[in-house]
């Protein structure tokens, strides 16, 4: 089935009161893989049993007959400005539903609104916005703020302004940590740029995930920001300095760096599949952070929106200088992911699931099936088409295959 073709369930559709058991599923848990499974979520949204087949049936349950579909934790997406038209940069609640309506169509059960750069107040209002909204999306959760730049290289700067990229300031990262109202979680930043080791400095004692980004900073540059307490890089390959030989740059710390875990836009368009094969070989899955980086137009036919143009799923600035996001989803990138490495699924799956909340310090409550965390999950065909997404127990979104 063509996935445009499925509706969105409204927020309002409840799916009933009390627990409900999904049996007969192919679980992918944390460890193994469970055929003939069951799956007990509890009516405040969290995961309450999971197992195999003799998993008793709780009385006065609804049950679920997966006949034998695959159940995967639902997919993070740490890296998303938007989609089907909406933008978290707009502002609005309409804006960061609408994205988590679209997203959750394609396997997103949770996200990180993510900024762009801008004006100073518009990235406040979008945070505050952000803020504010966090938790009552109606379809993939938002779970919290990625802001990206604009502490940025204006030499890798790709598609975000040049007009508003400044250095960071002390009073200035305190504002904006203050306007995200505790819900930043992610932050990229080009560590190399003056304040830079200070602002990774500040943002990780605020409790905010630092990641190298459009950035051209030397190896031992970035090396430095480690020691300060990053830990992540935006985009691999992307927006960055190119590994050399005599300079590996940020691209080959990356790659060499324990301490690093590395997102990957797996659409076959920023990154060639050989590459996406090289980063999993030298990272292996639970280093690599699959991400959309989906725009606006995301999810829209061909044709220029603003200032981008999008042809056959790319997306570029009108004259063509630079790619300006992508239309990727997370379902289509497990695929390519896939296709690329020739892992199975149960390999990769934390690249999209364990390894985001991780990084985004969600791993409390999501990224896995485990007993206690949220009941966010999939269920797949085995051609990893998708037949609905669940978020904290709730269906908020069925295709149009049937179980």
């Amino acid at each position: 089935m063509d996935e445009s073709t499925a509706v969105v369930r409204t927020a309002g559709e409840e799916l009933g009161v009390g627990e409900t058991i999904w049996i007969n599923a192919t679980l992918y848990t944390e460890h193994r893989v469970i055929e003939n499974g069951r799956l007990i979520a509890a009516d405040n949204g969290t995961i309450r049993a999971l197992g195999d087949e003799l998993l008793p049936v709780p009385a006065n349950a609804r049950v679920v007959d997966c006949r034998g579909a695959l159940l995967v934790p639902g997919f993070i997406d740490v890296h998303v400005h938007g989609g089907n038209g909406y933008a978290m940069m707009d502002g609005t609640f309409e804006a960061l539903d609408g994205m988590s309506r679209f997203h959750a169509a394609h396997g997103t059960t949770a996200f990180l609104a993510t900024t762009s750069t801008g004006a100073k107040g518009d990235i406040v209002r979008a945070l505050a916005n952000a803020a504010e909204h966090t938790g009552l999306t109606s379809g993939a959760e938002l779970a919290g703020i990625h802001m990206e730049g604009p502490y940025l290289d204006e030499k890798r700067r790709g598609a975000q302004s040049k007009e508003h990229l400044r250095l960071p300031t002390p009073d200035e990262i305190d504002e904006l940590v203050e306007a995200a109202g505790g819900h930043m979680r992610l932050v990229t930043l080009a560590p190399e740029i003056e304040g830079g080791l200070e602002a990774v400095k500040r943002f990780v004692a605020k409790g905010v995930t630092v990641s190298a980004g459009h950035s051209d900073a030397t190896f031992d540059e970035v090396s430095a920001a480690v020691r300060f307490g990053l830990n992540h890089t935006t985009h691999h390959f992307n927006g960055m300095s190119p590994f050399h030989h005599r300079e590996p740059g940020l691209a080959g710390a990356g790659l060499l760096l324990p301490e690093l875990t590395t997102e990957l836009i797996c659409d076959g368009i920023h990154v060639h599949p050989s590459a996406v094969k090289l980063l999993f070989e030298a990272k292996s899955p639970d280093k690599v952070c699959l991400i959309t980086d989906a725009v606006r137009p995301a999810g829209l036919p061909d044709g220029e929106y603003g200032e981008v143009v999008v042809r056959s799923g790319e997306i570029t600035l009108k004259d063509g200088s630079s790619l300006a996001g992508s239309s990727l989803t997370m379902l289509q990138a497990l695929r390519n992911a896939v296709r690329y490495t020739g892992y199975a699924l149960e390999k990769l799956l934390p690249s999209l699931t364990s390894v985001p909340a991780r990084q985004a310090r969600l791993d409390r409550v999501k990224g896995s099936l485990h007993a206690g965390k949220h009941a966010d999950f999939l269920l797949l065909t085995p051609e990893l088409a998708l037949i609905a997404t669940h978020v904290r127990g709730k269906e908020v979104y069925r295709s149009e295959i049937a179980l």
